[in-house]
């Protein structure tokens, strides 16, 4: 059976991105007749906003995006995390952001600074134990988005060794949303197209804990006319519940799909292939 997702960071309201994102994965799961769950990302809790979580909930359910099942939050999910990070080949890291700034060999196609493998040998002398790595190997992955098309990367060279625990203690989203997806049998991903240089590290991750792959439906990532991807950073105004049909209709005419206020009719009409093949594109207002 088909099982999807839809997992926000509750950092505040349901903004349009974020619309998007949940109403492509919801009509994907339900023209497949499968399952649709949701998942609270909040483990990075500096950045969680009191009430958002039930907000988005609450905003999803008045737009009738209804969900199957309890909604699962990653900060109650530390044990899972822990047990997968302990059957994984990692290593003790004590480089600053500066340091690997200064000694990087570049940058990866997300923006991050490519790690050169400092600490792979051992701490330095004097050095303290800051974040854990995964160790990465030099073999090519690969795999095929359902929208965006053939896609590859070489972690070792193109990212390099990648945290799993931060230096504030904290599972890094790679680790946590690999645990979570296979424990509840996600069996297909449909988030923003943001994310698509993440997903080598996430298929790297499954197959080293054992996992299987889901399928992969990246959308365009909503941004605004500066090109910046929407957000309460960049001042992204919350959903307007009481122009619910004309925030559905817009996300649909976002997503490449026959424009409907009818939910029913927009999951009858669903084509993946309309989507549009862009990594970002402008929300117009």
């Amino acid at each position: 059976m088909y099982v999807g997702r839809f997992a926000p960071s509750p950092t505040g309201p349901l903004h349009f991105g974020s619309l998007v994102a949940a109403l492509a994965s919801w009509l994907d799961a339900r023209a497949a007749e499968g399952r649709w769950l949701v998942r609270i990302e909040d483990l990075d809790a500096p950045r969680v906003l009191s009430g958002a979580a039930d907000d988005i909930l609450r905003t999803l359910d008045r737009l009738g995006l209804g969900w199957d099942g309890p909604v699962l939050y990653q900060s109650q999910r530390s044990a899972s995390y822990q047990a997968a990070l302990e059957s994984l080949d990692t290593y003790w890291c004590g480089c600053t952001r500066r340091e690997i700034a200064d000694s990087s060999i570049g940058r990866a196609t997300d923006g991050a600074q490519i790690y050169p493998g400092t600490c792979r040998a051992g701490l330095a002398p004097g050095k303290t134990a800051r974040a854990l790595r995964l160790r990465t190997g030099p073999e090519e992955l690969a795999f095929t988005d359902r929208v965006q098309g053939p896609q590859r990367q070489v972690l070792e060279r193109e990212i390099g060794d990648f945290v799993l625990l931060r230096a504030d203690g904290q599972f890094a989203y790679q680790l946590a949303v690999v645990v979570d997806d296979a424990e509840q049998g996600i069996t297909d991903v449909v988030r923003g197209a943001d994310l698509l240089d993440s997903t080598p590290r996430q298929i790297y991750l499954q197959r080293r804990l054992g996992y299987a792959t889901p399928r992969y439906l990246h959308v365009p990532a909503a941004v605004n006319e500066a090109g910046e991807k929407l957000s309460k950073q960049t001042g992204a105004l919350p959903v307007d519940i009481k122009r619910k049909a004309e925030e559905l209709a817009r996300a649909l005419t976002f997503l490449g799909q026959p424009e409907t206020d009818d939910l029913a009719q927009a999951v009858a009409n669903w084509k993946p292939a309309l989507i549009p093949v862009r990594r970002v594109q402008v929300a117009a207002p």
